[in-house]
């Protein structure tokens, strides 16, 4: 096979700018480009971690929004995250919606909790067992 790694993960969002705020304040990513302008029909924003610039994540925005169907939004995003305790903290300081009342625990060790991003996409921190 000559698959190497993963390039991108594509978001479907409604506001480009509120969601590059959200995934840079919230997230720590950091936007690489973007490709379009503000009165183009479609526009792409490309961010990553600084320093770890080989997997991004690209948030796609139609104007009207009805060329890409809302199933083919990606159920989650995981992020690796050390202190889970400190992160789910500072989450839940942010009021954000669809947080989970608590951190929970898989059955390896590893832990996990889920909220919400900007348009409802299911955005995962998880803290692996071997980081505890």
């Amino acid at each position: 096979m000559t698959i190497r790694k993963i390039e991108h993960i594509g978001i479907r969002v409604t506001a480009l700018e509120d969601s590059i705020e959200f995934y840079e304040r919230v997230i720590g990513l950091k936007l690489l480009h973007i490709i379009g302008e503000v009165e183009d029909e479609l526009r792409l924003a490309f961010l990553a971690f600084p320093g770890q610039e080989n997997v991004e994540i690209e948030l796609i925005y139609v104007r009207g929004g009805e060329a890409l169907p809302s199933e083919g939004r990606v159920h989650h995003i995981a992020f690796t995250v050390s202190h889970i305790e400190e992160e789910y903290k500072r989450i839940a300081e942010l009021g954000l919606s669809g947080m989970d009342p608590e951190i929970r625990a898989i059955p390896n060790g590893s832990r996990l909790f889920f909220f919400n991003g900007p348009d409802g996409e299911r955005i995962e921190f998880f803290e692996p067992v071997h980081l505890a």
